[in-house]
């Protein structure tokens, strides 16, 4: 059985440890670590809540012990970039716990915050950095710091980074940093883009994929509840009735939508508060101190924070609305059943919503189950199987006749054409006939006669005879106000 002393970590490490309550590694750290004290580059693909920090932490603080150097003046040796504002602070706080016992300096930088005091605490470099590729690009653009002495470089949760558009800036701050480094990346998805990434910025890597790419936690209890939209709220509310669920993350689509759950359930006497990227940074800390404090009984976060909060004794993920993509889905629900423990993801999914969730497990490559509506029957129904030719139920661009709406029958627009002349039904209408309700217009006459012109003399009928002059013409302008 490997053990952290197995893996010849230092003294002090193994100490720090032991008072994290730690006693033997996840498959991602005893796979992942051998490699990393090797000097190799890494690509880790697994799960959130699978150890991944510890997995990159631990052998970056037992490399800087090794070689101890002083810090690089505005720069560091060991540079972790994260997506979120959340986890780049929860893996600065665990750098911090396992180095307590030594005197490497870490430091966080995110936006949100005054760069005043970031550029302060940067000022004399420190040996662990981890930032937000935004703000991080702001510093060094204004030169408070410099990466070309950073040895190792992590980057945490890259297909979120990418969802997020940091793609840019990370090239830019990769290329910053010396050829000779130490190249980490940890996904817990392998797309396209993942691969390009890892392609440019590894050198012989050593893959460590302890988990199927986009597979759900084992431990976590799925389930779906079919509800309409109207009454999704309600829903919620009838949840609370149970006591199982002490501490619970709701999951919804949009920042307003997390709001309005929030007003609703203090409505009812529940303790609640929403975590969003409209919310200050102070703000998202409090809301997350109190979560973890016990303070509150539920967290409402967007797809933005759920890949940052890291929160023990999570009991229940509730999706108040379902992801419109697949990894997202796996995402949410690993923020329960962490660390070996239980957890219950519940689903609430409406009509509209039966794509997300064949798309759902489809990816997750398992059915979850359906378990009854607890406010009762008809205000939800899930997806009927679909027959050839039978109308749409989901698709609203589609008549009762099951056409699409642009071949359904047209009534043909019948053309008026008024009253025809006596005599003859079929001739067809001239000039000089009017509508109902317009005024007849003279009929033109013909003439054999040559036609005549104004010339700008008194006689409009006046023939031309000859070309007119420069002279003419700019009498003519004048007199027409030309």
């Amino acid at each position: 059985m490997t053990t952290f002393e197995t893996l010849n970590l230092n003294e002090k490490l193994l100490r720090a440890l032991k008072g994290e309550g730690y006693t033997s590694p996840t498959p991602i750290q005893s796979q992942s670590i051998p490699y990393l004290m090797d000097g190799r580059d890494l690509l880790g693909i697994a799960q959130t809540g699978t150890g991944k920090t510890a997995a990159f932490a631990l052998p970056i603080l037992q490399k800087l012990l090794l070689d101890p150097k002083p810090t690089p003046r505005r720069g560091c040796r060991a540079l972790i970039l994260s997506p979120t504002r959340e986890l780049a602070g929860q893996i600065h706080e665990s750098f911090r716990s396992y180095g307590k016992f030594t005197k490497l300096t870490s430091e966080v930088v995110y936006g949100g915050v005054p760069i005043g005091r970031q550029f302060r605490a940067l000022n004399n470099g420190v040996d662990i950095l981890v930032a937000t590729p935004g703000r991080l690009l702001d510093l060094v653009n204004q030169r408070a710091v410099q990466l070309g002495d950073v040895e190792i470089i992590v980057l945490d949760e890259a297909d979120h980074m990418l969802d997020l558009g940091f793609i840019v800036d990370i090239r830019k701050l990769v290329g910053m940093t010396s050829s000779r480094r130490q190249t980490m990346l940890f996904s817990a998805t392998m797309p396209k883009d993942i691969a390009e990434l890892a392609s440019a910025f590894l050198r012989d890597p050593a893959r460590v994929e302890v988990t199927p790419v986009a597979t759900t936690a084992e431990r976590v209890e799925q389930k779906i509840i079919f509800v309409d939209t109207a009454h999704k709220q309600m829903l919620l509310h009838k949840l609370m009735e149970d006591a199982t669920i002490d501490r619970a993350l709701v999951f919804t689509r949009t920042k307003h939508g997390a709001d309005k759950v929030v007003k609703r359930l203090e409505e009812i006497g529940v303790r609640a508060s929403a975590i969003h990227g409209n919310k200050s940074q102070p703000q998202r800390e409090r809301a997350l101190a109190d979560f973890k404090a016990g303070k509150l009984r539920l967290l409402i976060a967007t797809d933005i924070a759920a890949r940052g909060i890291d929160v023990d004794n999570v009991s229940h993920v509730i999706n108040f609305d379902l992801p419109n993509m697949p990894e997202s889905y796996v995402h949410r629900i690993g923020r329960t059943a962490r660390a070996g423990a239980a957890g219950v993801a519940i689903s609430f999914c409406d009509r509209e919503e039966h794509n997300f969730l064949r798309a759902i497990e489809r990816t997750t490559r398992q059915q979850i189950p359906v378990i009854e509506n607890p406010l009762g029957s008809g205000l939800g129904m899930p997806p009927q199987p679909r027959v050839k030719g039978a109308p749409s139920t989901e698709n609203p661009r589609t008549t009762r006749s099951g056409k699409p709406v642009w071949q359904r029958d047209r009534p043909e627009k019948k053309r008026f054409d008024g009253p025809r002349p006596a005599g003859d039904a079929a001739a067809p209408r001239r000039d000089d006939q009017a509508r109902p309700g317009q005024h007849a217009r003279p009929a033109r006459q013909e003439t054999s006669e040559p036609r005549r012109w104004n010339s700008g003399t008194s006689n409009p009928t006046a023939e031309r005879t000859e070309k007119p002059t420069r002279e003419g013409t700019v009498q003519r302008n004048r007199r027409f106000g030309r």
